[in-house]
């Protein structure tokens, strides 16, 4: 058995506009996610996860942690206030850079981390956004996908950091589940090509999620 992980980091929108049945539908949508991932042998044996959620700041509830022992935080919203994404890549990269092992001559290090990130509206923090959306693209993730959600969702500020940008048309929890089946479709392939390809075979999306790029 490997000891090389595969590092998921997931950026979750917490703003206030996500209060109510969308955070709700978010969090059955994690659970699944986690589900799923745990039954596939390659992922249990490789798959780290890490869940750093954004509104007024960012915030890492979970720190990159092993399948086997992740546990659901509890996701609040604020009844209102920005929408700090450029924060979270802050956070993001700092944990990149503190719990990713890299490869060096004497050791594997690591497998190429992946990064979903899930919004319903746009950064507040522009300046700050842009800054770290090119910090993070340098870090060499082997993708990042993007997911604008619902319609007030801005799609165009998320192409600046991700390799893919999805959409959704509604934020219900149907919607929501097939997002994060999708993304534990896309993380199995992951762990399954580890090694054999630098890029990351996306799997076919469900209806509900649209491939922009």
């Amino acid at each position: 058995m490997s000891d090389r992980r595969l590092p998921v980091y997931l950026l979750l929108d917490t703003s206030g506009s996500m209060r109510g049945e969308p955070i709700e539908a978010v969090k059955v949508g994690v659970q699944a996610l986690v589900s799923g991932l745990r039954q596939d042998p390659y992922a249990l044996e490789s798959v780290h996860l890490s869940l750093i959620t954004f509104d007024q700041k960012a915030n890492v509830l979970v720190p990159l942690t092993s399948l086997e022992t992740f546990q659901m935080p509890v996701l609040q919203c604020p009844s209102s206030g920005p929408t700090h994404l450029g924060e979270a890549l802050r956070e993001l990269c700092e944990c990149v850079e503190r719990e990713v092992t890299r490869t060096t001559a004497e050791h594997k290090g690591d497998w190429r981390p992946l990064l979903f990130i899930m919004t319903d509206g746009s950064p507040s923090d522009t300046a700050v956004y842009n800054e770290w959306a090119v910090k993070t693209r340098a870090l060499g993730f082997a993708t990042i996908i993007a997911c604008a959600a619902g319609a007030k969702a801005k799609e165009e500020p998320l192409r600046k950091v991700a390799d893919h940008v999805v959409t959704l048309d509604t934020m219900d929890s149907a919607t929501f589940s097939g997002f994060f089946k999708w993304v534990s479709s896309t993380v199995v392939a992951g762990s399954m090509s580890m090694g054999a390809t630098s890029q990351v075979p996306l799997p076919p999306p469900p209806q509900e999620v649209h491939v922009v790029i």
